[in-house]
């Protein structure tokens, strides 16, 4: 087992799958000459060749509709934004076309690809720039959406995506590019739709996904200082979303904890209470409890932003509050 960076698994990725499937090709702004804004495409356009790794004009409606194109006519295209909140220029391509087109056409046609890049906040990038839009296309079927926390479930889960015949929505983070995790050299595939319980416990159910389970896994080693035992289960994908593995947790501790980034209006926290409380109802001790950033557009002060998103004091609070402890 070795340890890279979450940028080298996505990487590797990308490239076994290109290496394994002449049909996959990689498209997005600055993702062949300068080897990726983040430099996840390091190396790609020396060994595939222009025609495999293409660098795009700054127009994400575009090049996402040629993705779809492609996709439609026996590609599997990889579109990068550089961030997610450039894909709201694309988002009539992404659910009009890709997520509709094998329903609309009767199975004839299908788009299978993956559509990747960061999403929500960075740091001090303004408003514009720091939102969360996981909730948004997990709202609509024929899309897969997929938010990995770590380099090895970055690498399993990309390589799935790649070869899934639906349309993926595949999150990342700018913060989480320079992150270091064990991934075997050896191939391996991570099923989408599948939960990962990252911690056990027996006193609380704390669940999350993507950069935020960091918060979680924190909260979690405090609350164990104070012989507070928290089971941390990463989602991994919020749609498909792993609710059994979440019920099977709750029916165990009890208490329910959710913490996400995304605004608390129709979050994947909203949904997911609301699955906890109709199938596992008898065996809540508490109310659930969910952690979201406020219901504001992000500002640019950085104390302001440390109030607003979540974090390890207010998730530690929570789990206090559902076990009768504030």
């Amino acid at each position: 087992m070795r340890e890279i960076q979450f940028r080298e698994a996505l990487r590797e990725a990308m490239s076994e799958e290109m290496r394994r499937d002449p049909s996959v090709v990689l498209m997005g702004e600055e993702v062949a000459e300068y080897n990726g804004a983040y430099k996840v495409s390091q190396g790609m356009l020396a060994e595939f060749g222009a025609e495999r790794v293409l660098d795009t004009p700054i127009s994400e409606l575009g090049f996402a509709g040629i993705g779809v194109g492609a996709a439609m006519n026996g590609l599997r295209p990889i579109v990068e934004f550089m961030t997610f909140n450039f894909s709201l220029v694309a988002i009539d391509q992404v659910i009009n076309s890709a997520a509709k087109i094998y329903s609309m056409s009767g199975g004839q046609y299908s788009a299978p690809m993956v559509f990747r890049g960061p999403t929500g906040n960075a740091g001090q990038l303004g408003a514009q720039h720091s939102q969360n839009f996981e909730n948004w296309y997990a709202n609509c079927p024929g899309l897969k959406v997929v938010v990995p926390s770590n380099p090895y479930d970055a690498k399993g889960l990309l390589k799935a995506s790649i070869r899934d015949n639906d349309p993926v929505i595949f999150m990342e983070s700018e913060v989480m590019y320079g992150d270091k995790g064990e991934v075997p050299a050896e191939e391996y595939i991570i099923p989408i739709g599948l939960a990962d319980i990252k911690k056990a416990g027996s006193d609380v159910t704390i669940v999350s996904f993507g950069k935020i389970m960091k918060v979680a896994l924190a909260a979690a080693a405090e609350l164990e200082k104070e012989g507070i035992s928290a089971e941390v289960i990463d989602l991994r994908s919020v749609r498909p979303i792993d609710y059994a593995t979440v019920v099977e947790s709750v029916k165990k501790t009890n208490r329910l904890v959710i913490v996400e980034e995304a605004w608390p209006l129709s979050s994947i926290a909203t949904e997911i209470t609301y699955h906890v409380q109709k199938h596992a109802f008898d065996y809540l001790d508490a109310p659930i409890h969910r952690i979201n950033s406020l219901d504001v557009p992000l500002p640019y002060a950085p104390t302001l932003i440390q109030a607003i998103l979540p974090n390890v004091e207010r998730t530690v609070k929570a789990v206090k509050a559902v076990l009768y402890r504030d």
